[in-house]
């Protein structure tokens, strides 16, 4: 009988050497007994999502670890967010992630509005009554996220970021990148709500009472990575597993629907760092007793990345590794931890820093690790692997997969 197969994403887990932390990275430097013992009776290496050197996005990761080349199937940010939230997008429709964030004299202080949690309910709704000469939807996802669907005929998903990935550095003009007229409808539109966003928002009594109380307003939105909704082969017909998802971020979540999995909502998955990882470890161990295949994100370890904070980091990762004793338990599954990309602390964003990688399960080739990061990992047998290879490697360590050939 074939087993299951589980795979744990810790997403944003790899980081670089910290000089606060003498030279190790922060899962070096965390307490990690459950994540080491894995390592120890395990087969290990490195990953890279995508490519060495290639710094992935958690939806082009995501796409990478469950098999799918980014490169053919990724048409931009949206359409999966849009996924996320259950939207569902028309042939010619064109997606946006987009993020609440704060302008102040012209420049962009802050993309992200503090993290803004409260009264973004109420933001998005005076935002969906902007009149912008087309329908549109708006919704609000997690924090400081939303996502901006543009609806109709003749539109186009390549056009440039208003969203500068910056600081103090404004905000661009969209502006299409192959000047169709299709794109060029898409950058004015684009463009319109950008400016009509500040106006509603600016005035807005959530970021009125926000400026009272010294919290940075959420007076603008920022809108990036938009595309069509992509062409994918679900995961059932392309590898044969019924599949399910656990994740608090819509952008995962939008992944794995588009790629035909159920999405699991477990109470406490909050994609931040006061998520309930024992509650997400106990609905993934749940959820294996129904489903052959069961992908698990957990988001923390990024936040702390891109906002520079290894003891942060370091906390969260003992916090993670303390619910992580249940999986000792599992029986007739193979189970794979990774991430899905590095965020190192000392720049605050993704990086291409390959990632550590274990795997256990019955009957595996065990190695001589005995630590679970970014260095020991390298020393394993499975040496340095592509996110697009594990999914195949866990299917023919379950008996899942068919020879090739006579």
């Amino acid at each position: 009988m074939a087993d299951r197969i589980l795979m744990l994403i810790l997403d944003g887990i790899g980081d670089r050497a910290v000089e606060e932390l003498e030279g190790r990275t922060p899962l070096q430097s965390a307490e990690t007994p459950n994540l080491d013992h894995f390592a120890e009776i395990g087969e290990n290496g490195l990953l890279d999502t995508i490519a060495p050197g290639i710094r992935p996005g958690s939806d082009t990761g995501h796409l990478a670890l469950l098999g799918y080349d980014p490169y053919e199937v990724y048409s931009g940010r949206g359409p999966f967010e849009a996924a996320g939230v259950g939207i569902s997008l028309g042939s010619e429709d064109v997606a946006f992630r987009c993020n609440f964030a704060t302008l102040k004299d012209g420049k962009v202080v802050d993309r992200r509005a503090g993290r803004i949690k409260e009264g973004t309910k109420e933001l998005a709704e005076a935002v969906r009554e902007i009149e912008l000469g087309v329908d549109f939807d708006f919704q609000h996802t997690i924090e400081h996220r939303g996502v901006l669907v543009l609806k109709g005929e003749g539109l186009g998903g390549g056009v440039s970021d208003v969203d500068t990935h910056g600081s103090e550095k404004g905000y661009a003009k969209a502006i299409s990148l192959d000047d169709s007229k299709e794109n060029r409808k898409t950058a004015e539109l684009l463009n319109r709500f950008t400016e009509k966003s500040i106006e509603v928002l600016s005035e807005h009594p959530v970021n009125e009472q926000r400026e009272r109380e010294g919290k940075p307003p959420a007076n603008i939105i920022l809108p990036r990575g938009g595309g069509t909704v992509p062409e994918m082969e679900d995961l059932k017909s392309k590898d044969g597993l019924d599949a399910a998802a656990i994740s608090g971020i819509t952008l995962v979540q939008g992944v794995c629907a588009l790629a035909g999995m159920d999405i699991i909502e477990v109470q406490g998955a909050t994609g931040g760092l006061d998520t309930d990882p024992d509650a997400i470890v106990e609905a993934a161990i749940n959820a294996l007793d129904e489903y052959e295949f069961v992908l698990v994100n957990i988001k923390g370890f990024d936040i702390s990345g891109h906002d520079g904070l290894p003891f942060q980091k370091i906390e969260f990762i003992e916090k993670v590794d303390s619910s992580l004793e249940p999986l000792k338990e599992l029986e007739d599954t193979y189970v794979a931890i990774t991430g899905d990309h590095s965020t190192p602390v000392t720049i605050k964003d993704h990086s291409g820093d390959p990632l550590p990688l274990t795997i256990f399960g019955r009957e595996i080739r065990n190695d001589d690790v005995k630590e679970f990061d970014e260095r020991a990992c390298g020393k394993g047998g499975l040496n340095r692997i592509r996110g697009k290879d594990l999914l195949n490697i866990l299917k023919d360590l379950a008996d899942r997969t068919e020879k090739f050939g006579a």
